[in-house]
């Protein structure tokens, strides 16, 4: 006489469906949480690169404000305007910059403003535009204007031989500059940080607040703080 063979009843079946139901929902969801993940830590390294960027340009541009050679700027025959004002700012409506007037150390950048040839002991004369050749002792010092300006979510900079302005990062929430001062002329160390500081002289840094935000909302708005300090004192 042969056995009846006993299959699953339907309440196993149904508890049997609904383990392995639940087992497919947890892996979708690690999954899904990993994909999160790594997409939001990619936006942060595309956020980061970003700001590495500009930081990193800015901070070398600010930290040769000033530099003119050895000569100091009321030794530099034919000295533009510009020099006795090597580092300004501004804000109008929606609108922020920062202008620096600083050595240019970079390769490509093109023409400089204006060259400064000097034997470093006693003569030194500026130049606009292409210099004549320097002389025998003579040492030449590339000199250029740049304004960075914040406007429309965007950092953009611009010099006077190229005054439409070139953007250098875009989605920028926030971008907020402050300046450190020493307490007279003679002195170097910062006791204190202003905005809006009454005598340019005094500036000895330069902090940087600058506020990137994701596009595709997959991370939260990024902010970076930077301090530069000028090598060169204003005077």
């Amino acid at each position: 006489m042969n056995r009846a063979v006993r299959g699953f009843s339907l309440v196993e079946m149904l508890l049997a469906l609904a383990v392995g139901l639940l087992l497919t929902l947890g892996v979708s969801h690690v999954a899904i949480s990993a994909r999160a993940s790594q997409a939001s830590q990619q936006a942060a390294m595309l956020l980061q690169d970003d700001a590495r960027f500009v930081l990193g340009k800015m901070i070398q541009d600010i930290r040769q404000v000033g530099m003119f050679g050895c000569q100091a700027t009321a030794f530099i025959d034919n000295a533009p305007v510009a020099f006795d004002r090597p580092i300004s700012w501004s804000a109008t409506g929606g609108s922020k910059s920062l202008t620096l007037v600083t050595a240019d150390v970079g390769e490509g950048n093109g023409p400089p403003d204006w060259t400064v040839l000097s034997d470093c002991s006693g003569h030194a004369q500026a130049f606009a535009g292409v210099p004549p050749s320097a002389a025998s002792g003579q040492i030449r010092f590339a000199i250029r204007q740049l304004t960075y300006t914040f406007e429309s979510g965007q950092l953009k900079v611009s010099t006077p031989a190229a005054p439409a302005k070139t953007v250098l990062v875009d989605n920028v929430q926030a971008f907020d500059l402050s300046f450190g001062v020493a307490a007279r002329s003679e002195s170097q160390p910062v006791v204190r940080y202003e905005q809006n500081p009454a005598d340019e002289s005094l500036i000895r840094s330069v902090r940087i607040r600058l506020t990137l935000q994701d596009p595709t909302g997959r991370v939260k708005d990024q902010t970076y703080s930077v301090v530069a300090a000028l090598r060169n004192r204003l005077g």
